[in-house]
C-alpha cells in the first residue's frame, strides 16, 4: 500500500530557478566546505569551529588535492569570523581554557599529532607536547593548569616503555600464540645472533628479524584487519596529563596492555572518568564489554570501576556541571542494537540509582549545560539540561533532555541535520546541513529557535540550480512505514522523459534523507545530469527505532529489496520518467543490495555495485566488519548456516543479466576485495556484461574521505556507465 504525503522541503522560489543559475558540476565537490568541531567559550560570547576544505596540491605530480582543516573564531555575529590557523598543516580539536583566554588544539609535527596552546590576547601558538608518541584529544582541567590527552602506542613500543610497562613483560591476557608455554609471550634475547642454520634460538632470532624488516607478518590475533592493511599487533591508547607551561613533562595516568578513552575531568580537578575494557584479562579483540572507570590525575595509577556489567558496553560519560549527576550511554555488547542514554547519581568515584531514558533513537554527543536563571529556558527544579543529536526520519535533529523528568524535546526538524554543536546556558551554536546549503554555522536560543546564520562558507551554492526532494511513504508487508524521497531532474523540459536512478544506502543501519550530509553532492550532480533520483530507508535502516533496525535480521535481501523497489515503482509513475531507462546503484551493504536486486529483478538497464559484500560466508574471513555475520545471521558452522547462502547475492549470480559495473578499493578491508573479484569473475565466466574497476590505495571510505581525484572518478564512472545504456546514444541492451 502506497501513501503519498506531498512534502516539498523548500519552496522553489527560495532558489529562484532562473536561467542565470548553473547546474551542479562534478568539480563542485572541490568547493564544498564542511563546518565542525564547534566549541563555545565559557562565557558563551564567542565560539571556535573547524572548517575542512579541499585544496590543490600543486607540488604533487600529477596534481592532487589535499584535505585541510583549520580553526576559526566567531563573535557570534553574522559574517564576523576569522581564521586562527593557516597553512598546509591542518589544525583541529580546539578547546577553550576555563577562563577563555587560551585555546588548546592539535596539529601534526613530523607526522605525529601534538598539542599546541594559542593565547587569544595576542602572541604565537606554542607547542605544549613533545613526547615520542602522538598527542590528541586535549581536555583542560577545571583550574586551567593542566591538560589531559591521549596517545597511541604500538605493541613494540609498549614492550620497551618502562613507564607504561614497568616489567617490560607481556600482557596478562594471552597473545594466543600456539605451541608456546602458557600460550603467551616469548621473549627474544637480543644477544642471540640471527642464524638460519643455527640453533632453535638463533632461528627464532632470524625469523624475528624478518618480521622487523617487514619480510613477514605473524598474525595470532582475531581482529587483524585494519581499514587499509593487516595489523598483526594491537595498538593501545593511554591517557596522560601535562602542566600548561613550556617544557612541561607529561605524566602517564594509565598503564598496561589496555586502551583508555578519556571522558572528562571531575569538578575537583583531581581525577577523570574514562572508558576501557571491562575485563583486562581478556584479549582486547575478544572483550566487547566496556566499563566507565575513575582515574586519579596524580599519576598514581589509582582507579576504580564506576559502571560495568557483563554483556554490556558503557561509554560517553558526561558529568553535570555540579559534579552530582552522570550521563552515559549503554548497549548490549553483541547483536543488532544501539546505545541508550542513562543517568545516575555520581559520588565522585561511583555511580548509583541508574535510570535509562526512554528514547527510541541512537543518541550521540551528550552535552550538559546549566540552564539560565530566568526566561524561557528555565524550568522549576531543572537547573541543568542535556543536549544531544540523533539520526531520525531522514534528518539529524538536535534534542534536549530534562534530567529531572527524563523528558526529551525535539528542537530542530527532520529536513535538516545538525552535524556538530555546542551549548552554553541558553545559547546553542551548531553546524547545519540542508538541501539549500551543505554546511554553515548558526546560533540560536536554548530552544534552537531564532536561528541566525553566522557564515557563508558555501555561498557559491546560491548560484546553482538545485533539485528538491519530495517525501513519500510506503506501508510494507510487515506493517512498517517506509520513508522515501523522489528528486526530479534539475531541469524538466516539457514532455521530455528522463532516466530514473534508484540509489541505496549502506550500513545496513545508515539513514538517508534531506538532513543527511554525505549524499548532497552526488544527488545534486546526478539530477543536474538529467536523472531523477529516488532513495529510501528500508527496513533495517537506522533512525526509526530499534524494532525497525532489527527488521532485517536474517533477511538482508528479500525484505529490504521489497521496500526500495516499492519506492522505485512509485517514482516510475512520475510523468517525467522514462520507465524503460531505470538504473540502480549502492555502496557497501547497498552494493550487496544492488547485486541482490539484479539477481531477482530485471527492470534495470544497468547497475553499479560499489565496495559490496556478495557472499556472507567468505565475508567472515575477509573483512574487519565480519561481526555483521553472527550479529545478523549465524556463524557459518552453525546448524542453520544455510541462511547465509540463502541471503548471499552470489548464490544467484547465474540470474544476473543486467549490465553491471563493480567497484572496489584495493585497500578496502572493511568488506574485502575478494568479494568483488568473485562476483566479477563469475559473471565473466557466464559471459554477462560486466566491468570491474579497482581503485589503487583506496579504502572503504573512498566516497566520503578518500583521494579527491578518485572521488571525482567514481562520480564520473557512475554517470558514464549509465549513459552507455540509458543515455541518448544507447543502442539498447540485449539481456540473455
Amino acid at each position: 500500500m502506497l501513501k503519498r504525503t506531498t512534502f516539498i522541503l523548500l519552496l522553489a522560489t527560495q532558489f529562484g530557478y532562473a536561467q542565470t543559475k548553473s547546474k551542479v558540476l562534478v568539480t563542485d565537490l572541490l568547493r564544498i566546505k564542511q563546518v565542525g568541531g564547534i566549541e563555545l567559550s565559557p562565557d558563551g560570547k564567542r565560539a571556535v569551529y573547524t572548517l575542512t576544505t579541499i585544496e590543490p596540491n600543486t607540488d604533487a605530480k600529477p596534481e592532487e588535492y589535499d584535505y585541510r582543516t583549520h580553526i576559526y573564531l566567531t563573535n557570534l555575529k553574522a559574517g564576523d569570523t576569522k581564521a586562527l590557523t593557516h597553512g598546509a598543516e591542518s589544525a583541529r580539536q580546539a578547546v577553550w581554557s576555563p577562563d577563555g583566554s587560551q585555546l588548546a588544539f592539535v596539529r601534526s609535527i613530523k607526522g605525529k599529532s601534538q598539542i599546541f596552546i594559542m593565547p587569544l590576547n595576542g602572541g604565537e601558538a606554542w607547542q605544549l607536547t613533545t613526547g615520542k608518541y602522538s598527542a590528541s584529544s586535549p581536555i583542560w582541567s577545571p583550574d586551567g593548569k593542566q591538560i589531559a590527552f591521549s596517545s597511541t602506542v604500538t605493541m613494540a613500543e609498549m614492550m620497551s616503555d618502562s613507564i607504561l610497562n614497568p616489567s617490560k613483560g607481556g600482557p596478562a591476557w594471552s597473545l594466543e600464540k600456539p605451541g608456546f608455554a602458557n600460550n603467551n609471550f616469548v621473549k627474544v634475547d637480543k644477544k642471540i645472533k640471527a642464524n638460519p642454520d643455527g640453533s632453535l634460538a638463533e632461528i627464532r632470532a632470524y625469523l624475528g628479524k624478518d618480521v622487523e624488516d617487514k619480510k613477514a607478518k605473524v598474525i595470532n590475533r582475531l581482529n587483524f584487519q585494519g581499514e587499509s592493511t593487516t595489523e598483526p599487533d594491537p595498538t593501545f591508547t593511554h591517557l596522560y596529563v601535562i602542566g600548561v607551561q613550556e617544557e612541561a613533562k607529561a605524566k602517564a595516568l594509565t598503564r598496561g596492555f589496555a586502551s583508555f578513552q578519556a571522558g572528562n575531568w571531575l569538578p575537583n580537578g583531581k581525577s577523570l572518568l574514562a572508558v576501557t575494557d571491562r575485563d583486562s584479562l581478556k584479549h582486547p579483540d575478544r572483550e566487547q564489554d566496556n566499563a566507565i572507570i575513575f582515574i586519579a590525575a596524580d599519576g598514581s595509577g589509582k582507579r576504580s570501576t564506576v559502571l560495568a556489567e557483563e554483556g554490556k558496553s558503557y561509554g560517553s560519560p558526561e558529568i553535570s556541571p555540579d559534579g552530582k549527576q552522570l550521563a552515559f550511554q549503554v548497549s548490549p555488547s553483541q547483536g543488532v542494537n544501539f546505545a541508550q542514554m542513562g543517568l545516575a547519581t555520581f559520588t565522585g568515584t561511583s555511580a548509583s540509582g541508574v535510570q535509562l531514558v526512554t528514547f527510541d533513537r541512537a543518541a550521540g554527543n551528550l552535552t550538559w549545560t546549566s540552564m539560565p536563571a530566568s526566561g524561557k529556558g528555565k524550568k522549576a527544579g531543572t537547573p541543568y539540561a542535556i543536549y544531544f543529536t540523533a539520526s531520525a526520519n531522514g534528518g539529524v535533529p538536535l534534542y534536549r533532555l530534562d534530567p529531572a523528568t527524563k523528558q526529551v524535546t525535539q528542537l530542530t526538524d527532520f529536513t535538516s541535520g545538525v552535524t556538530a554543536f555546542d551549548v552554553v546556558g541558553d545559547q546553542v551554536v551548531f553546524a547545519k546541513t540542508e538541501i539549500a546549503n551543505p554546511s554553515e554555522l548558526y546560533v540560536a536560543n536554548a530552544q534552537a529557535k531564532e536561528q541566525t546564520k553566522l557564515t557563508n562558507h558555501n555561498d557559491w551554492v546560491a548560484q546553482r540550480q538545485l533539485s528538491l526532494p519530495e517525501k513519500r511513504t510506503y506501508k510494507n508487508s510487515i506493517g512498517q512505514t517506509i520513508d522515501y524521497w523522489i528528486m526530479k531532474p534539475t531541469v524538466v523540459e516539457g514532455n521530455k522523459k528522463h532516466p530514473l536512478l534508484l540509489n541505496m544506502h549502506g550500513g545496513p543501519t545508515a539513514m538517508w534523507g534531506p538532513g543527511e550530509a554525505s549524499m548532497w553532492h552526488e544527488f545534486q550532480y546526478m539530477t543536474s545530469q538529467g536523472y531523477g533520483v529516488v532513495y529510501a530507508n528500508p527496513r533495517g535502516s537506522g533512525g526509526y527505532g530499534l524494532n525497525f533496525q532489527r527488521a532485517n535480521i536474517k533477511d538482508w535481501g528479500t525484505g529490504p529489496a521489497e521496500d526500495v523497489l516499492a519506492a522505485a515503482t512509485d517514482a516510475a509513475k512520475e510523468v517525467w520518467v522514462d520507465t524503460s531507462r531505470q538504473v540502480i546503484t549502492g555502496g557497501s551493504y547497498a552494493g550487496y543490495l544492488t547485486a541482490w536486486i539484479v539477481g531477482h529483478d530485471n527492470r534495470f538497464k544497468a547497475a553499479f555495485s560499489q565496495r559490496g559484500v556478495y557472499d556472507l560466508t567468505t565475508f567472515m574471513g575477509e573483512a574487519n566488519a565480519w561481526r555483521l555475520v553472527p550479529n545478523y545471521f549465524v556463524y557459518p558452522w552453525d546448524a542453520d548456516a544455510k541462511v547465509l547462502d540463502a541471503n548471499s547475492p552470489y548464490s544467484f549470480v547465474q540470474n544476473i543479466k543486467t549490465p553491471l559495473l563493480i567497484k572496489h578499493g584495493e585497500n578496502d578491508l572493511r568488506t574485502g576485495v575478494a568479494q568483488s573479484e568473485m562476483l566479477y569473475k563469475s559473471l565473466k565466466i557466464l559471459g554477462r556484461p560486466v566491468e570491474y574497476v579497482r581503485m589503487p590505495g583506496a579504502t572503504h571510505e573512498l566516497s566520503r574521505t578518500g583521494n579527491v581525484r578518485q572521488r571525482i572518478d567514481r562520480m564520473l564512472r557512475i554517470y558514464e556507465f549509465f549513459e552507455r545504456y540509458v543515455g541518448p546514444d544507447a543502442q539498447g541492451v540485449t539481456q540473455k
